[in-house]
């Protein structure tokens, strides 16, 4: 083992690169992801099957396709057709598909949309019917009790769930190194790996910032547990 390698100024400012690439994939595509999932959860509870059927349909076909699949579709396949290369600098709809950066966020925005989304409108579906009934009794409309009771009650009970998913989109972003413009944690440690041939060494340094990385948000997430959610936990006798 050669870890003095990893050590090294042009070694860490390469990792530490990749951990600030990984961290923005990470908060763009879940910050616009979670924000596009409120509309869309309560869309999908609603009961009129020409507003729910597309919104199922969407997370039916993300979350059932795997999210590498997916960054090909938007990296290699919808930025690399001709209309679009043609047009990147007249059509200001293509320019962005010029960024590796960008097809990335896309594709990771679109599938964490879909599973906040089913998470939330789950969440949404268990509200205590005696909050719904509470919220007519004080002459509420519906608009008023989702806006008032119901979405934030669903928004601090999605947080167990949402938080293996932040945790989980923060490993997919390793997938950005199959986009070699990007210089995420994964592609640092192939550098290294291609420049000293040391593949033990490279991985491992890759596998142990994931790993802090991943605890790191555990603690945050218990925090906002801890602050949101304290009404829900068992009371000490």
């Amino acid at each position: 083992m050669q870890f003095d390698v990893i050590f090294q100024p042009a070694t860490l400012k390469l990792f530490w690169q990749g951990i600030l690439v990984s961290l923005e994939l990470l908060v763009l595509s879940v910050s616009i992801g979670g924000v596009l999932s409120i509309p869309m959860a309560i869309m999908r509870v609603s009961s009129n099957r020409w507003i729910s059927t597309p919104v199922w349909l969407y997370t039916y076909v993300m979350r059932g396709t795997p999210m590498l699949i997916q960054v090909y579709l938007i990296y290699y396949g919808v930025a690399q057709l001709d209309v679009v290369q043609n047009n990147w600098d007249t059509v200001a709809l293509f320019k962005p598909f010029k960024d590796g950066l960008f097809c990335c966020v896309l594709a990771f925005t679109l599938n964490t949309c879909a599973y906040t989304t089913e998470m939330l409108a789950g969440a949404i579906r268990d509200t205590n019917h005696g909050e719904l009934e509470a919220a007519k009794a004080m002459g509420m409309t519906p608009w008023q009790a989702m806006r008032r009771i119901v979405l934030p009650s669903a928004l601090r009970r999605t947080l167990p769930a949402y938080s293996n998913e932040v945790i989980m989109m923060l490993h997919g972003t390793s997938l950005a190194s199959t986009v070699p413009a990007l210089m995420d944690i994964t592609n640092a440690a192939r550098s290294v790996y291609s420049d000293y041939y040391l593949p033990f060494e490279a991985f491992i340094t890759a596998g142990v910032i994931y790993l802090i990385l991943t605890f790191t948000l555990v603690g945050v997430f218990k925090l906002a547990e801890n602050r949101w959610l304290a009404y829900l936990q068992p009371r000490k006798a």
